[in-house]
């Protein structure tokens, strides 16, 4: 194929830094000019993206940063079980308390800004993904393999559904494209490369495994890359390697003393819970090839075939093999979820950019004429229908997803939020799987409430509240009731409503509202819709 041909022709062996390639050195204030539209047309799609997704997707959203931050600040919220045992570190929520508390100065902290704000901060961190990932396809294939990748990231339905979230894994995999985009080792040709490059590079890879300790695992597969094509090894383990990550771990540890109150090796407690005892494996296992059958392809969706071509054609083995690597190494764990392996997901559809723009100038090899593409005034069919194809089955997707698949939590609370400001919500009880909705962060009342604890018990077998309850709702409920403080409100799955409704009404509950919440089962029955019960008894 007339692709092969790039892969001898790059751009990255001038004596620069990584930052630059031969553009920039020979036109720095247009490469600058062009990065800075790309990335203003990134940041206002993301913050509309932002806005847009309205959905609940994985408890950590919210309970691992957003309620840290809020009772950081506020001094109300929940810590869930991870603090009390130093599995979490306070770097990423503190983005996030920083940012509540310029909203607090400001007397900007309604209720409504308070759950739009901290994803519109993460917009931000998200437009620089984009902006990132279409530099370093650009410094790899060339401006006209860049667009294309970038098409591909502001339109795959995952990206859009996921990474404006404040899940540490967001920021994560924004810290995973910048750091490879200063590594030597992940382009075709290193070249002579300024030390600084690789230092940033590792100071940002620290950070990435600061914020989520796993994230070592894309950091061990670049650091033997670096090691078998680095000329100044002993430079790069001795001088800089270890006294950054020295470094980073330092400053992280000491941070996380002053909020802990005593000294907290994250690192270390999160590697002994997750690996060494397999702690996740109790919310839950998946087969070994669940990664590989359905949860990377659900993610990739219909850009699989174009990011499995844009593999094979490019012949970019060190980048592609990253992401089996990651793939591979998170397939040996019980546990399993989408987010994990976000952070390889950009570089999936850096392949799928490849793909595209071979479709667009077939006669040309990539990377050599950046231009090539302006010269077509019409795209080739196959070319106009892959795009069609590919908006039409990620764009309906990405909007369902993000604006109603799974949306009674995000509504539950905002409703709690506008009655506890009119004074009508006095306490909530949450009688729903734990971690179900928001909390605190969202309602921004220190109201009196309570959700079903599911804390890992020492001992194994051993059911914990939301498992008892789910079991049993009305034997649970019944029990409950015995010696509970009586709740002014109740929310619920309709799910569990069915079987608790006679129960209700004779403790003098009424429904006052039902939101909307799935079309489809997820993991349990139907949860259809999210039910608020109101105590009438007063």
């Amino acid at each position: 194929m007339r692709m092969k041909q790039n892969v001898s022709d790059k751009r990255e062996t001038v004596d620069v830094p990584a930052s630059f390639d031969v553009d920039s050195k020979n036109n720095p204030e247009s490469s600058t000019a062009s990065w800075k539209s790309v990335f203003y047309l990134c940041l206002a799609l993301r913050m509309v993206n932002s806005l847009l997704v309205q959905t609940y997707f994985n408890p950590d959203e919210h309970w691992q940063s957003l309620e840290v931050a809020h009772r950081l600040v506020f001094g109300y919220g929940h810590f869930t079980w991870e603090w009390k045992r130093g599995i979490r570190g306070y770097l990423h929520p503190l983005l996030f308390a920083v940012l509540y508390k310029v909203l607090a100065f400001l007397h900007l902290d309604t209720p409504w800004i308070m759950m739009k704000a901290p994803r519109l901060l993460q917009s931000i961190f998200a437009a620089i993904c984009d902006l990132y990932l279409y530099k370093f396809s650009d410094m790899i294939f060339g401006n006209q393999v860049a667009k294309w990748t970038l098409f591909s990231h502001l339109t795959n339905w995952f990206v859009f559904f996921c990474c404006t979230r404040t899940l540490s894994n967001s920021l994560e995999t924004v810290l995973t494209i910048v750091s490879l985009y200063y590594w030597p080792c992940m382009r075709v040709s290193s070249g002579k490369m300024s030390s600084s490059s690789r230092r940033w590079a590792l100071v940002i890879a620290a950070l990435a495994c600061a914020v989520r300790p796993t994230s070592a695992t894309v950091w061990l597969y670049v650091a033997v890359l670096e090691l078998l094509v680095a000329s100044d090894r002993l430079k790069f383990v001795f001088l800089e390697a270890a006294p950054i990550g020295t470094a980073v771990l330092a400053i992280t540890t000491l941070l996380d003393r002053m909020v802990y109150g005593s000294w907290v090796i994250v690192p270390l407690n999160f590697l002994k819970f997750n690996f060494l005892s397999s702690g996740g494996d109790y919310y839950g296992t998946h087969p070994w090839h669940w990664y590989f059958t359905q949860g990377f392809p659900l993610m990739i969706f219909t850009f699989l075939p174009f990011s499995l071509a844009g593999i094979i054609d490019s012949k970019h083995w060190k980048l592609s093999g990253l992401i089996g690597w990651v793939i591979g190494i998170y397939s040996l764990l019980g546990h399993k979820e989408f987010r994990f392996i976000l952070p390889i997901l950009p570089i999936a559809l850096l392949f799928s950019g490849y793909s595209l723009a071979a479709l667009e100038a077939p006669d040309l090899p990539l990377g050599k004429n950046k231009k090539a593409s302006t010269t077509h005034t019409k795209w080739p069919v196959k070319l106009r229908l892959a795009v069609f194809f590919l908006l039409v089955t990620n764009i309906p997707m990405g909007f369902y997803m993000s604006l109603v698949h799974q949306r009674g939590p995000e509504d539950v609370m905002q409703y709690i939020a506008r009655e506890s400001l009119n004074g009508e919500v006095r306490s909530v009880l949450f009688l729903t799987p734990c971690h179900a909705t928001p909390y605190y962060s969202a309602v921004h009342q220190n109201l009196p409430m309570r959700f079903l604890d599911c804390t890992p018990s020492e001992q194994r077998g051993t059911l914990d509240e939301s498992d008892r309850f789910m079991l049993d709702p009305r034997g649970f409920a019944t029990e409950l009731a015995k010696n509970w403080s009586l709740p002014s409100h109740i929310v619920l799955f309709d799910s569990e409503e069915r079987k608790l409704k006679e129960f209700l009404i004779s403790q003098s509950f009424r429904e006052v509202k039902r939101f909307f919440h799935s079309h489809f089962k997820v993991d349990r029955d139907l949860q259809s819709s999210m039910v608020v019960y109101m105590y009438t008894g007063w």
